[in-house]
């Protein structure tokens, strides 16, 4: 099928060009994108499809939220299967609530609708000097979300509804101060225990497989010694720095942008000031601001009539602290580091000038501009690094978008070999082997990005070596790849792995030793609690405060009763060993105090207001008959890539 696509593009482009425009003529675009297939279904609510598309489009709306509130996130992390999974069970949640509203008719006012988009922060800041609404600019930030005025105001509407069907029980929570402490006691409660543990690494030397055990262990085990699949890579990226190496920088080029931004370039003009300040700040009452006006116009009068006499004046009068020891002298500055109205004064002022009384937030200041620093005029030979590789950088960023264009039809189009699209656009081809599925710990670049390698493991690329679609593996970054080679997952020979083989069976061996001592040595102390030796010294252990034991040893130790003390538990640890827990006494939390005792059982009533919110939730979730459809993702065993870091 592929192969009849390449070898008749432009035929299939005519006869999409004859199917495609009528259609657009009869739906008209919106229809259009309605009709196309949006997917598989991958959850329901209330009859109701969510398909595939309405997944996607779901994570990549969050996707872009979070990296714009969370520039530095991992973009791997947005693309995990846990959270695409997330995203999915959100979007259910919304469904559900929006189809409880309409069943139990909510609707939300005008008045209601117009807070709600006051409350938003980028809508608040839209509004003018008059508190009117800047409606032009509203238009472009909704238009943003592909949205009109009018249905960005439907969604809103729509989702303030959805919010009244929680907040019956959001704002009604209530947990009984006797309840809470009841449970938090409970909570806090300490157990004194001493612990005998067993551990198996204590028992491997008494274990020594023989030949046949081991190769029995080793075929009765298979997945456990199974190499991933894995494929050998050439690929190709294209980026602004492979842009820029394509990018020859004319004479005249240099020449006019140099004309354009020598003086940006050569620095910024500083100058030095002097001033007198009187103190005034902005909470100070009008009173006290008259005052302080009065007295610098008295000052402003006296350096007029002796301008040598600033220095004095400042060191006897100004309350700038800093300064004033100095004469009143500030040192350079430049635009950007004073307060506006004293820039704007000393930037307006000539050499020797003294300017009128200048208000800011700091009080009232008299100043005297000292000198001018004027920035250095540098020639065409001094800023030319700088220059070339602003201008390289600037003619890459233009050349990029047609770049893309040519790389991603040409990966396409001639789908056979990279080749052809390395030697147009002058690219590197890089090789890799040994790539799986998943990306390796501390691999960088184009084959850490999800997306590139789920396209590599794609039945086109496995089967036929096909290269892969341009994949935005980054920030104005494309990659594409071609497979090579593939290696199947495959069970490794016992050659290879024998002494992996061996070192489980030891594990596992060990393990069962260990839980048969500590078995039999359980037992004993239960008949005889005065034979009991061997336990570690008392301590008390509690939910919040385990004290570095085991969380298994906890589970039990919190699940065992204790109406009849001391007492004894066995704790299987699985691969560790085993342990046997000595319970001698439970110690009631001590009694604290009232602010302490206060906030707890608020915390405590939000944890029975949640859990109450999502019961509900999971009643609304009968109600409407949701069903999810796409598998949870569970997390990948790691043998497999135990057995390939072998």
């Amino acid at each position: 099928m592929f192969d009849f696509v390449r070898k008749h593009t432009k035929v299939l482009m005519f006869v999409m060009f004859l199917l495609i425009i009528p259609s657009f003529v009869l739906f008209g675009i919106q229809g259009y994108d309605s009709f196309r297939d949006q997917g598989e279904v991958v959850a329901r609510v209330d009859g109701h499809d969510i398909s595939q598309g309405d997944w996607d489009a779901a994570h990549r709306s969050e996707s872009e939220r979070l990296r714009t509130s969370m520039p530095n996130v991992d973009p791997k992390l947005l693309d995990s299967p846990q959270a695409r999974y997330a995203v999915l069970e959100r979007l259910v949640r919304e469904r559900v609530m929006v189809a409880a509203a309409d069943q139990l008719r909510f609707s939300t006012s005008d008045v209601r609708l117009a807070r709600g988009l006051q409350e938003i922060p980028q809508i608040a800041a839209l509004r003018t000097a008059d508190g009117k609404l800047d409606m032009e600019a509203y238009s472009a930030l909704v238009a943003s979300q592909g949205l009109t005025p009018a249905g960005f105001e439907a969604r809103m509407r729509r989702d303030l509804s959805a919010r009244q069907v929680e907040a019956g029980v959001q704002t009604t929570g209530f947990a009984a101060s006797t309840v809470a402490d009841m449970a938090l006691n409970a909570f806090f409660d300490k157990r004194e225990v001493q612990i005998a543990q067993f551990n198996a690494a204590d028992f491997a030397a008494k274990v020594t497989p023989t030949e046949a055990e081991i190769e029995a262990y080793y075929k009765a085990n298979p997945s456990l010694f199974q190499a991933p699949e894995e494929v050998s890579v050439e690929y190709v990226t294209l980026d602004l720095e492979a842009v820029k190496k394509t990018v020859v920088i004319s004479e005249a080029d240099l020449k006019t942008y140099y004309e354009q931004n020598a003086a940006k370039l050569s620095g910024t003009e500083e100058r030095r000031a002097s001033h007198i300040l009187i103190k005034a700040g902005k909470d100070a009452s009008t009173a006290e601001r008259n005052a302080a006006q009065a007295r610098i116009n008295e000052l402003l009068v006296q350096v007029k009539k002796a301008p040598a006499s600033f220095a004095d004046m400042a060191k006897k009068n100004s309350q700038d602290e800093g300064s004033a020891v100095n004469g009143g002298d500030l040192d350079f500055f430049a635009r950007g580091a004073m307060v506006k109205p004293f820039e704007d004064a000393a930037f307006a002022l000539k050499k020797g000038e003294i300017s009128a009384v200048v208000a800011s937030d700091f009080g009232f200041h008299i100043i005297q501009l000292t000198d001018i620093k004027a920035p250095k005029q540098l020639s065409l030979e001094e800023l030319r690094p700088s220059l070339e590789a602003d201008l390289k950088t600037s003619q890459a960023k233009l050349k990029f978008a047609e770049a893309a264009e040519a790389f991603t039809n040409g990966v396409y189009e001639q789908g056979d070999s990279l080749k052809p699209v390395v030697d147009k656009l002058k690219l590197e081809l890089k090789t890799a082997a040994k790539v799986s599925r998943t990306p390796a710990p501390g691999v960088t670049g184009a084959l850490a990005n999800a997306k590139l390698l789920d396209a590599v493991f794609s039945a086109d690329a496995l089967e036929k070596k096909h290269n892969t679609e341009a994949i935005e593996t980054g920030p104005s970054q494309l990659s594409a790849a071609r497979v090579t080679q593939y290696v199947a997952a495959h069970v490794l020979p016992l050659s290879e792995v024998q002494t992996l083989v061996r070192d489980k069976l030891i594990a596992l061996r060990a393990a069962e030793l260990a839980k048969k001592e500590g078995e039999t040595k359980l037992q004993a102390w239960k008949a005889a609690p005065a034979s009991v030796s061997g336990l570690a010294a008392a301590v008390l252990v509690s939910r919040d405060q385990p004290e570095s034991v085991a969380s298994a040893i906890m589970a039990a130790v919190l699940r065992a009763p204790m109406t009849s003390l001391p007492s004894f538990v066995g704790v299987d640890l699985g691969t560790q060993g085993y342990a046997v827990v000595k319970l001698n006494k439970s110690v009631p939390r001590t009694v604290i105090a009232q602010d302490q005792t206060k906030q707890e059982r608020g915390q405590y009533a939000q944890w029975w207001t949640a859990a109450e919110t999502q019961a509900y939730y999971d009643a609304l979730k009968a109600r409407f008959k949701v069903e999810i459809l796409a598998p949870k993702p569970v997390v990948a065993a790691t043998d497999s890539s135990e057995v390939a870091a072998r």
